[in-house]
């Protein structure tokens, strides 16, 4: 049975129109390009990206950084459909898991991406690898798996039941909701414990980092499944209420406002009686001897941050299902920005014994970032797809029909 049902789910997936084809399409070249420069930075090394010894971590590690917490973000759907019982929500916690699903692929690739030495990966393996559990990124390869094993099982159990026609054993299957709604804080902390945990990087070295990676995510995760859902409503004949929308509304607005104050909260605690620790944010700001190449990407973060929690703030934006995707769009590239280079980046700058060292991405880092992304895009859709056709009934097992 379990053969019929991917049988029947890949063919599904396979039938579309010119608009899905076009779509697809697009997601392969630009993965065909992620595989060019791949092979480049393999054959070449990372002397073809702007790494250098004074800044290690760039695009890759700040994509790697946004994209835990977009999975973390699916919780938002998963715990007030299970705990609180939301009827909206109950009927899209699928789709949800399908976008964690998608997101911890592509912080895979970006593992992948970062590594250099692709056949080293194996050291941040737990319990195989020397460094898996002395070393704070081994601890979120494993907690990141445990991750994307617990949604898939949950994921997929409960699309196939819908297959079969059979209940969903209860007894084993909501144990494992509970589990994974917890995981979901843990990968994101065990994150934040990945820069946090660095004391020779003053920008980062503080206790308050998980609770801003936390809030982040469920403004950036939900903003996104906001703009997937809607898009799904408005292309397919499977309905998503309007009541699970505006709950995730509800939960992009306040979270990008927690966003906001620990972010205004740290430049006046950095900056009210400033320090040498200071000079990395300081760099980010305004710039350290003439050198601002990061000053654009933290001052439009922080305008489109404060721009869309402004226009979620006004009912009329809030409940206009077409204006609330732009607004959507909006908060999260924001906090891409925020979360990502103007996170990761300055804390590199200065270096701990004062070196001014600026990064520029290269070519080949963009189009790696564009191809994961577009390889995380392409998994999406084939996921979302196919959970929506077991949904509407248009997948299902002969016995079940």
């Amino acid at each position: 049975m379990l053969a019929r049902f991917a049988v029947d789910y890949v063919r599904y997936v396979l039938k579309g129109g010119a608009k899905f084809y076009a779509w697809m399409g697009l997601l392969a070249l630009l993965i065909v390009g992620m595989l060019y420069v791949y092979y480049l930075q393999n054959t070449e090394g990372l002397i073809v990206t702007g790494l250098t010894s004074q800044i290690h971590d760039g695009l890759y590690l700040a994509n790697l950084v946004f994209l835990v917490g977009v999975a973390a973000g699916a919780v938002t759907i998963v715990f007030p459909a299970y705990v609180y019982h939301h009827e909206g929500m109950h009927k899209v916690t699928v789709l949800g898991e399908m976008l964690a699903i998608s997101a911890v692929i592509m912080v895979m690739m970006f593992v992948f991406a970062h590594m250099g030495r692709p056949d080293r990966l194996w050291h941040m393996v737990p319990p195989m690898g020397i460094y898996s559990f002395s070393s704070m990124l081994g601890w979120d390869v494993l907690v990141l798996n445990g991750y994307l094993f617990l949604n898939s099982i949950i994921g997929f159990w409960y699309l196939y039941s819908k297959y079969t026609g059979k209940p969903v054993n209860k007894k084993f299957f909501l144990p494992l909701v509970y589990v994974s709604i917890v995981w979901a804080l843990s990968i994101h902390t065990v994150t934040a414990f990945l820069l946090a945990t660095n004391p020779s990087r003053p920008m980062w070295f503080h206790s308050m980092m998980p609770i801003r990676f936390i809030v982040t995510a469920f403004a950036a995760g939900p903003a996104l499944i906001i703009i997937a859902f809607l898009i799904i409503r408005n292309n397919t004949k499977f309905w998503i209420d309007d009541s699970a929308i505006k709950l995730l509304t509800t939960i992009v607005t306040w979270c990008l406002g927690l966003a906001l104050f620990l972010t205004l909260s740290e430049v006046v605690v950095e900056l009210y009686a400033r320090t040498e620790h200071a000079n990395g944010l300081y760099y980010l700001m305004f710039g350290l001897h003439g050198l601002t190449s990061l000053v654009p990407w933290f001052w439009s973060a922080v305008a489109l941050m404060v721009v869309s929690f402004v226009l979620l703030l006004i009912p009329k934006v809030r409940n206009d299902m077409k204006r609330l995707p732009i607004v959507c769009a909006m908060a999260f590239a924001g906090i891409w920005i925020e979360k990502g280079m103007g996170l990761v980046v300055p804390g590199f700058i200065p270096s701990p014994i004062g070196e001014v060292t600026e990064y520029f991405p290269t070519f080949v880092e963009w189009l790696m970032t564009l191809g994961i992304w577009a390889f995380g895009f392409f998994i999406l859709t084939i996921l979302l797809k196919g959970a929506i056709g077991i949904l509407l009934g248009d997948i299902k097992a002969p016995a079940a029909a």
